[in-house]
């Protein structure tokens, strides 16, 4: 059994310098060495998980194989690593609150004071320890959400250093700090690092690593002042230039040599040879594509990128397979009418309809479905988008004026939409939904089948509405093709037109399985289908 050695990204000075970014590049560095890599994000907020929160609060929320509703920081981790998460991979304080109530209730802890230290310490503790023990990975790296200082953070930077007290070697710290330009002075400032890494040693940990975001090249008097003033080598001070593409960063971490640095200072040998010579394929496909085409992305949160983060990068990998680039033209649901869609969707070449939840931007999808059905434009719905698709046709096509889903208005008298029946007695929000990967049976006549090639497919889902099966025969006889269904309990999985070039709606989300490695093949087809469009349009 191999023995895993834990390295740990924690950040300072401010959010969002992209710790997840960093980790998911070091894992892949790594795995390019031959080492097995797993990835987890440990968050200091007290929701149990990410599943209730709304998007502009923490963007989009990622699932899991085993239907773990988790950080999108984990999409990150698989996107990049080509390694399955699960809910082992995404911790919160919440989760580690409710853990410790819930042993203490038991009476697990023999009539102790339950304290933050040992207790909340030791829960974070097995939690970060319980990948390392299945025995399948060699690194074992964990994220810390939020910034050193953080009144939350403590909790997790205090276990981290009873694991380096532990642990010895086994662990290393990786501090990622932001180096701040100021235009007016003309040069990079060090003092916010400094600081930050103060903050850590005042918290008992001293980091091994440091990387310094940065908007300009660090030269070597800056990495030699960092390294004296934050106690690290000057091999340990690591440049994170920005860079146009997150794509990039492995191969910068590769320049930077921060997965040898790594190595060093978990007292691993250090293979000679990298193999990274895919993703080099990958980028330089990426930054050298020889088409472009415009996709419309319908949905209610579009001026948040991250509440659709998933799209976004599979879009990216769709594009590469294509050799095409794909950009994203945002139109936001609750403002597209009658009156402006043509001028909204004039000039794409494809058009997807956003998931989500609740009746706020319903009738903008609807109209954006209408619009491709009706011009021929390729579409792909996802969740909510495939059940508007079905809304739509019921309308439009079948003649049920009323056609609503049951999530929207209790009351239609057509429910083409309607609550699952395993989900009509719980009252909980949190984790209750339809979770995590399940089979798909496909019809081997549809597009699905073509793009997959194989009749049996297992996607994730986050849902709590289906097609309402009462109405199958209906929508079959008149064009609208239900080619995929879940054997176990008759669900309506994907819906395609009859007589359209490309129009698809799934009630799963694929987007949570493209990675750079294995583009996801409803992407891939989306884009081409786009292609086409276009070249039959010119």
């Amino acid at each position: 059994m191999k023995k895993a050695k834990y390295i740990f990204v924690t950040g300072g000075v401010t959010s969002s310098l992209g710790k997840g970014i960093i980790s998911a590049s070091l894992a892949k560095l790594l795995q390019g060495r031959g080492f097995s890599v797993t990835i987890q994000k440990l968050d200091p907020y007290i929701n149990v998980d990410p599943g209730t929160l709304n998007p502009y609060e923490h963007g989009e929320c990622y699932v899991t194989e085993d239907g773990a509703e988790t950080d999108l920081d984990l999409g990150h981790y698989e996107r990049f690593s080509n390694t399955p998460t699960s809910q082992a991979n995404n911790v919160t304080t919440g989760r580690i609150y409710q853990n410790v109530i819930s042993k203490e209730r038991k009476g697990e802890y023999l009539g102790t004071t339950v304290q933050v230290i040992p207790h909340i310490t030791d829960e974070i503790k097995r939690c970060i320890r319980l990948l390392g023990q299945s025995g399948k990975y060699d690194f074992v790296i964990t994220e810390i959400g939020g910034t050193v200082g953080d009144i939350e953070s403590f909790p997790f930077i205090e276990a981290i250093r009873q694991m380096r007290w532990e642990m010895g070697r086994d662990c290393a710290v990786i501090h990622l700090t932001l180096v701040p330009y100021l235009s007016a002075a003309g040069e990079l400032k060090t003092k916010p690092t400094q600081h930050s890494v103060k903050t850590m040693l005042e918290q008992g940990v001293q980091p091994d690593i440091i990387v310094c975001r940065t908007e300009h090249n660090l030269n070597e008097s800056l990495r030699a002042k960092i390294a004296q003033f934050c106690n690290v080598e000057q091999t340990a001070v690591i440049e994170s230039i920005d860079a146009s593409s997150i794509y990039e960063v492995p191969l910068l971490m590769l320049e930077e040599k921060l997965d040898i640095e790594v190595l060093r200072k978990t007292h691993t040998a250090i293979p000679q040879k990298i193999d990274i010579s895919n993703w080099k394929k990958f980028l330089d496909r990426l930054l050298n594509p020889t088409a472009q085409v415009t996709v419309a992305l319908v949905g209610k949160y579009v001026e948040l990128k991250d509440a659709y983060k998933s799209i976004h990068e599979s879009f990216i990998h769709g594009g590469v397979a294509n050799e095409c680039a794909v950009k994203i033209k945002s139109v936001h649901s609750e403002h597209l009418n009658a009156d402006n869609l043509q001028e909204e969707l004039a000039g794409v070449d494809g058009i997807l309809v956003a998931p989500g939840f609740g009746p706020r931007g319903i009738e903008g999808k609807i109209l954006a479905i209408e619009y491709a059905r009706k011009n021929s434009v390729p579409f792909l719905g996802i969740c909510l988008g495939m059940q508007c698709a079905v809304i739509e046709f019921g309308r439009n096509v079948l003649g049920f004026k009323d056609a609503h889903s049951t999530e929207m208005n209790p009351k239609t008298a057509h429910p083409v939409i309607d609550l699952m029946t395993d989900q009509k007695n719980i009252e909980n929000m949190g984790g209750t939904m339809r979770l995590g990967a399940y089979p798909c049976k496909l019809d081997s006549s549809s597009k699905a089948y073509a793009l997959y090639g194989e009749s049996m497919i297992y996607e994730r889902h986050r849902h709590r509405f289906e097609f309402n099966n009462q109405y199958r025969d209906a929508y079959n006889s008149s064009g609208m093709k239900t080619t995929g269904i879940y054997p176990n309990g008759d669900l309506v999985e994907i819906v395609e037109l009859e007589n359209h070039p490309w129009f698809v709606g799934v009630q799963f989300h694929p987007e949570y399985k493209s990675t750079v490695a294995r583009p996801h093949p409803l992407f891939v087809g989306f884009v081409a289908a786009m292609l086409k469009y276009q070249k039959d349009h010119i």
